[in-house]
C-alpha cells in the first residue's frame, strides 16, 4: 500500500503508480514514503490549450437532404447543425466551420399536426395597414422553398456570421439540383 499526496492531501492507494488527468493539466502523482516522508517522482504540468480553427484551414463537405415527406422542423434542425459545423471536432463559435447543404423536394416537406392551416407567417411593410399574414398552404403556392429557408434562418446566428453561414444553404423545390459536380453526401433525417 502506498500513500499519495496531492496538494498536501495524503491519499491511501493500492497502486504503485498512478496518473490523474485534469481538464487543464496533467499531474503525475508522486509516491510518498509514509515512514521517512521521502517523495518519489515529480509533478508535471503541461498546459492543454483549446484549439481555435482559422478560417483558411476549414475543409468543407457538401451534404444532400431529401425533404420529401419529412417534417420541416426536423429538416431545418439537421441543416442548421451542418451549416454551423457543430458536429465537427474543430467547431469554433466565431468562425464559419460549417459545410454546404443542399435540400431537395422542399415543396413536399410537411408540417406536423394542424400547422399547415393554423401556423401564420407575417410581414410588415412599415406603413399603416401594411401587415400581411400568410399560412404555409398559401406560401407553398408562390414560393415553396421559403418554408425551409425561414426555419433554417431562425436556427443560425442573427449577425454577420449567420449571414455568411446562410449563403451555404441551397434549397430546391424539386428533386433536381445543379450541384452534382460537388458529389454531395446524402444525409437521412433520424
Amino acid at each position: 500500500m502506498t500513500f499519495l499526496q496531492i496538494y498536501g492531501v495524503t491519499i491511501k492507494r493500492h497502486l504503485d503508480k498512478c496518473e490523474w488527468l485534469h481538464a487543464d493539466f496533467f499531474l503525475k502523482i508522486h509516491e510518498v514514503n509514509s515512514l521517512t516522508g521521502e517523495r518519489k517522482g515529480t509533478i508535471v504540468f503541461s498546459s492543454v490549450k483549446t484549439y481555435f480553427q482559422k478560417p483558411t484551414e476549414v475543409s468543407r463537405n457538401w451534404y444532400l437532404i431529401d425533404a420529401k415527406d419529412q417534417v420541416v422542423g426536423k429538416v431545418a434542425v439537421k441543416a442548421a447543425t451542418l451549416l454551423r459545423g457543430k458536429g465537427k471536432v474543430i467547431f469554433t463559435p466565431n468562425v464559419d466551420t460549417g459545410d454546404n447543404v443542399i435540400i431537395i423536394n422542399a415543396s413536399k416537406a410537411i408540417f406536423s399536426g394542424k400547422k399547415e392551416f393554423q401556423k401564420r407567417y407575417s410581414t410588415y411593410s412599415g406603413y399603416i395597414g401594411g401587415q400581411k399574414n400568410y399560412t404555409p398552404q398559401k406560401i407553398r403556392l408562390k414560393r415553396p422553398t421559403f418554408l425551409i429557408e425561414h426555419a433554417v434562418r431562425g436556427m443560425i446566428p442573427h449577425n454577420r456570421l449567420g449571414r455568411k453561414i446562410y449563403t451555404k444553404l441551397h434549397v430546391y423545390e424539386g428533386a433536381e439540383h445543379p450541384h452534382t459536380a460537388q458529389k454531395p453526401i446524402p444525409i437521412s433525417i433520424d
